[in-house]
């Protein structure tokens, strides 16, 4: 895997950010920063869709003689060790993953349990250490924890991109103490990111959804000025639609960005970028499952009704413009897609997506919790070219903020090249 080349602009120069690939690693203590906050249910991991993500980097790290140590969190404790946050049942479901590697669970992530644990690790062997968040001095980035952390390796591995936006003391303090790296997750996803936003086989789209503006204004603002058309979805487009001076009933519209919303679009238009809002909606008067809906033009809703997904002239819309671009990246649904009938524009843009995507025709990059979830449910999301799962993370991305665990990752890099 090549190493990612200095962005065009909006998060940083990453030019140093390093892949564990290329590290020395053979007999070596290997800190490796994992995202396991996973659902826990009767003691059991209930969905390990995170565990496998990174179970790469970690059966690379093993089968090159590493002797491996995990850092991770589990929910919000707060410095208090909670039974219910216990890294214990994910040092478990890791023993299920990988049938013949030596995997041991460890009660704390510093002081003497911690050192002698590792201490008695051999090559090829693992140590899942316990929530690192039972510490305060984690979400604090206290530098005597980000010291006491580092105390157990000879060189720090991130693969966690989804919590890359915390400044905290196993993710951006420990970066700072050791030789560091990316792993193979973290770094398929910085590479897919910048593919799609720094530098993107134009023409290039971004389809952004979700209830409200006000959660995604910086992501809006950052897109438009790099995007060659950029088309809003959800609760999102009725503010735009307003802003318009189109009568939306009684929709949900945040009225009072309306002015914000206007702001965005003299931005695209300066910038060169088309915005795409709907021409026709499927309204309804209540919101929820099996209820009446019908079809009509944005300029033509009912008093009294709300609109909750593109209309199908809208879907065919962007369905020929995404047929005529070559890069799409995806956050955020068209409409109310967990209700009946309101996620048929939203599942018809999934399936075209991975429809262009496999037959070649498109480089696609999606994610957002609501994103995956709506690919999941059309089967979807192994089409896609890249499907993040990372949260906060993304978002920060595309709205071009600097994260701090891999800004100091290529801070690290950067140390050792000079």
């Amino acid at each position: 895997m090549t190493e990612p080349s200095p962005p065009a602009g909006g998060v940083g120069d990453l030019s140093g950010v390093r892949s564990v690939e290329g590290a020395d690693v053979a007999g070596k203590r290997v800190l490796i920063r994992v995202d396991f906050n996973v659902p826990i249910e009767n003691g059991v991991v209930a969905d390990a869709t995170r565990l496998e993500r990174v179970l790469p980097t970690i059966r690379n790290l093993v089968g090159r003689g590493a002797k491996v140590v995990v850092l991770s969190h589990l929910g919000r404790p707060k410095g208090v060790a909670t039974p219910d946050t216990s890294l214990l049942p994910v040092a478990a479901k890791m023993k299920e993953l990988m049938p013949g590697t030596a995997i041991s669970f460890v009660g704390d992530c510093v002081g003497d349990e911690a050192m002698a644990a590792v201490a008695a690790l051999k090559p090829g062997e693992v140590a899942v250490l316990e929530n690192v968040r039972y510490h305060k001095g984690e979400e604090s980035n206290d530098p005597a924890f980000a010291k006491g952390l580092a105390a157990l390796g000879d060189l720090y591995v991130d693969d966690a991109f989804s919590a890359a936006h915390r400044a905290h003391a196993s993710i951006e303090g420990i970066a700072n103490l050791l030789p560091s790296y990316a792993g193979l997750s973290l770094m398929a996803e910085i590479d897919a990111l910048r593919r799609a936003l720094d530098n993107p086989a134009r023409p290039v789209m971004a389809i952004v959804g979700g209830a409200k503006v006000s959660t995604k204004i910086e992501v809006l603002t950052h897109l438009v000025a790099r995007m060659d058309q950029l088309a809003v979805g959800g609760g999102m487009a009725n503010t735009f639609l307003a802003a318009n001076g189109i009568d939306t009933g009684a929709s949900l519209v945040e009225l009072e960005f309306l002015d914000t919303a206007r702001e965005i679009m003299a931005e695209a238009r300066k910038s060169g970028c088309e915005m795409v809002l709907p021409s026709d909606v499927v309204v309804a008067r209540e919101f929820k499952p099996g209820v009446e809906a019908q079809i009509c033009p944005v300029r033509a809703v009912p008093a009294g009704t709300m609109i909750l997904d593109f209309g199908p002239n809208s879907l065919a819309d962007l369905k020929r413009r995404m047929a005529q671009v070559k890069t799409v990246l995806w956050n955020g649904p068209l409409g109310a897609f967990e209700t009946a009938p309101f996620g048929e524009g939203t599942f018809a843009l999934a399936r075209e997506v991975a429809r262009l995507t496999r037959e070649g025709k498109l480089v696609s990059v999606a994610g957002g919790g609501d994103t995956v979830r709506a690919l999941n449910i059309v089967n979807a999301a192994d089409d896609l070219t890249y499907v993040s799962t990372a949260g906060g993370a993304f978002l920060e991305w595309l709205g071009g903020a600097a994260l701090p665990g891999v800004v100091a990752l290529a801070r690290s890099g950067a140390r050792a090249a000079s």
